[in-house]
C-alpha cells in the first residue's frame, strides 16, 4: 500500500486528499494537533510537520491493541465490551478479515490510564479464557503494545535527527486543508507554491508533511523491471552512479513472477547531469540488462 503523495502548498494551505483523511480518521470540523520540526543542514529535508488527531501530551499513553476474534456475529460487540470494562478509551480503529470466515482482526489505537496497564489487561484476559468465561468466548487473542509515538518527539543526546521548533495549538480541519499561517506563518513564510511530501503512519494514525530545501531538485522515475530477487538494485544503479539521493520508492507487482513497476522520487541537486542526461544513461544501462528492464518516464516534480 502506497502511503505517501507529493503536492504543492497553495495559499499557505496543505490540501490533504480524501484517501489520507480516510486513513487518518480526519473529519471536516475536527481538530488537528501539530508539531513542527527542523531537520539538520545535511540532506534534502528542511522542515517536517507532524499532524495528529490527538494532543501531544497524550502520546505517552497511546497503545496499539490487536484483537483476534471469531468471524461470527457478536464477536466485535463482545470485544468492545471487554475493552470497555477495562476502562480503555478507544480512539481510532479499523477491522479486517484476517482469514475469511475464520478470524477478524481489530486494530485499535487507544489510550491507557498508566504505564504497564497493558500487561494487567492481558493477564485478566488470560485468566478469563482459562476459566472458559463466556464474556471472552469469541475472542481468540489480544496483543497489547505501546504505540511509541512519542519517540519522534524526543531529543536524542547524540545523533539527533531533527529538533522540535514549535508545538502548535489545535487547528480546525476545514475544506480538506490545514492552514499553515495560523500557527507557523512566521516560520514557514516562504513555502507557498513549493512541493511537499505527505506521508502516513497508518498504525499510529499520524500524517507527516516534509518541506524540502529550496535547492532540492526532485524528479520522479518510473521503471518496469523483472519480478525476481536483485532486480531493484540493478535498476537503480544509474541513480547511485550519478549521485542522486532517493527520497521514496514504491514497487508493485504487474504480472506475478514476470514484471513489476518501480516508482522512485529522488533529489538530483548534487548530480552533475540533467534529466535528459539521466534518461540517456538509463536507456543505455537498462538495454544491457537481462530480462524486462524498461524506463517508462523521468520527469521533474
Amino acid at each position: 500500500m502506497k502511503t505517501w503523495e507529493f503536492t504543492k502548498i497553495e495559499d499557505n494551505k496543505i490540501r490533504i486528499g480524501k484517501w489520507l483523511t480516510d486513513i487518518m480518521g480526519l473529519v471536516e470540523g475536527g481538530y488537528i494537533y501539530s508539531s513542527l520540526f527542523k531537520h539538520p543542514d545535511e540532506g534534502p529535508k528542511r522542515y517536517e510537520l507532524i499532524l495528529s488527531m490527538y494532543p501531544q501530551e497524550n502520546f505517552r499513553n497511546l497503545t496499539n491493541i490487536d484483537v483476534y476474534m471469531e468471524d461470527i456475529p457478536g464477536s466485535t460487540v463482545q470485544s468492545a465490551k471487554f475493552l470497555g470494562n477495562q476502562g480503555i478509551n478507544i480512539l481510532n480503529s479499523v477491522s479486517l478479515n484476517g482469514i475469511s470466515e475464520t478470524t477478524i482482526i481489530w486494530n485499535i489505537m487507544c489510550e491507557l490510564n498508566f504505564a504497564g496497564e497493558g500487561e494487567i489487561i492481558k493477564e485478566r484476559f488470560s485468566a478469563l479464557k482459562a476459566k472458559n468465561d463466556p464474556s471472552v468466548s469469541l475472542i481468540k487473542y489480544i496483543s497489547i503494545k505501546p504505540a511509541n509515538v512519542g519517540r519522534m518527539f524526543r531529543k536524542e543526546s547524540e545523533g539527533q535527527i531533527k529538533e522540535e521548533v514549535r508545538h502548535g495549538s489545535p487547528i480546525t480541519f476545514h475544506s480538506g486543508t490545514f492552514d499553515l499561517s495560523a500557527e507557523y506563518g512566521d516560520i514557514l513564510n516562504d513555502v507557498d507554491g513549493t512541493e511537499v511530501m505527505i506521508a502516513v503512519a497508518p498504525s499510529s494514525w499520524l500524517v507527516s508533511v516534509v518541506f524540502f530545501k529550496p535547492d532540492t531538485k526532485l524528479i520522479k522515475v518510473n521503471i518496469n523491471i523483472p519480478d525476481c530477487p536483485g532486480s531493484i538494485d540493478v535498476a537503480l544503479e544509474p541513480l547511485a552512479e550519478n549521485r542522486i539521493n532517493i527520497v521514496s520508492i514504491f514497487s508493485k507487482i504487474v504480472i506475478s513472477y514476470q514484471m513489476m513497476s518501480l516508482e522512485v522520487v529522488a533529489d538530483m541537486k548534487n548530480s552533475g547531469t540533467s534529466i535528459d542526461g539521466l534518461r540517456k544513461a538509463f536507456d543505455e544501462y537498462l538495454s544491457k540488462q537481462n530480462g524486462i528492464f524498461e524506463l517508462i518516464d523521468i520527469s521533474g516534480l
